[in-house]
């Protein structure tokens, strides 16, 4: 999916390096077709490595798409240079009359908090309120997820006594389910929290399907309202080496932190890791880009509900 976005994004240099289809502005309006409207709310610290990770799932396939970045107004990112997140990103305020095909919510560092500890909170319950009647379909990632649970459906979220960290098999359950078209009947997947939402809390609320669960990291991809929304656990998006910088990250701080699980060849950190989830996350991206996004929303904007 070509997707459409500035040229100076620093993604943009190396998504081409990688062989990874993007469209200028120019290219852009000289085609004849309305392209899918995107917003990525994007909540984590190291913004540039994850927009790098996400437009490289939602790039080369057949349609196109028009990428919003967004942040929130009441956070001041220190890892992130403040001239990237001026020239490239939105605030609530200037999206909130807009309608969007679909939505990404990011994860953030903020686990081992309370929810209402968060300090923009407040504005992000406001912009998951506004994303159930302005977008098609969102996709609440991670930490996301916990908090989108929490919100519209009342799950809590539970401390996990050490850092769930690597990458896991899952299983899928519900063969017919569109998300999971193309897929093996078990996947991999990578993951990184602190904490967890559980099986018995999710299934006691009639508005929620659980799709897909770990044996070793539990619950991983829940859907709700009939496909406007998805909560996933866990990190498809993660390039290659985005756990190998975590782990030197939290070393680097003295952190008590294991070697994630199954990345490593023969769990030695000196060995590049070897990938075995871009298939699956390619088609997770795709599938809900295809059946949950472009084939269920209106060609009018202003007709979503």
């Amino acid at each position: 999916m070509p997707v459409k976005i500035p040229s100076s994004l620093p993604a943009v240099e190396i998504l081409k390096a990688e062989n990874i289809f993007v469209m200028d502005d120019l290219r852009a309006s000289s085609q004849d077709i309305r392209p899918l409207r995107l917003l990525i709310l994007n909540l984590m610290p190291l913004k540039i490595v994850t927009e790098t990770d996400l437009l490289r799932l939602i790039s080369n396939t057949p349609l196109q798409i028009e990428l919003d970045l967004m942040n929130v107004s009441g956070h001041i990112s220190r890892n992130t240079p403040v001239e990237h997140i001026d020239t490239f990103y939105k605030d609530f305020s200037e999206i909130r009359t807009h309608n969007y095909d679909g939505m990404i919510i990011t994860g953030a560092p903020v686990e081992k908090l309370d929810f209402e500890e968060v300090d923009y909170w407040n504005e992000l319950v406001e912009i998951f309120d506004w994303a159930r009647t302005h977008v098609t379909s969102t996709l609440y990632i991670c930490w996301a997820a916990l908090a989108g649970l929490y919100h519209f459906y009342g799950i809590p979220k539970y401390a996990l006594t050490q850092k769930l960290f690597g990458v896991f098999t899952h299983d899928k359950y519900d063969e017919k389910n569109p998300i999971f078209r193309g897929f093996d009947d078990r996947f991999q997947v990578p993951h990184s929290r602190y904490s967890e939402v559980r099986r018995s809390d999710i299934e006691r609320n009639g508005d929620l399907s659980i799709l897909s669960e770990s044996p070793e990291a539990g619950v991983y991809l829940v859907m709700a309202r009939g496909g406007r929304e998805f909560f996933i656990t866990g990190h498809s998006e993660y390039s290659a080496l985005t756990l190998d910088i975590e782990y030197r990250r939290d070393l680097a701080k003295g952190l008590d932190i294991a070697v994630p699980r199954n990345y490593y060849p023969d769990d030695d950190p000196h060995k590049r890791p070897v990938v075995n989830w871009r298939g699956h996350a390619n088609l997770f991206f795709t599938n809900w880009l295809n059946y949950f996004v472009y084939q269920q929303t209106p060609y009018n904007l202003n007709e979503i509900r």
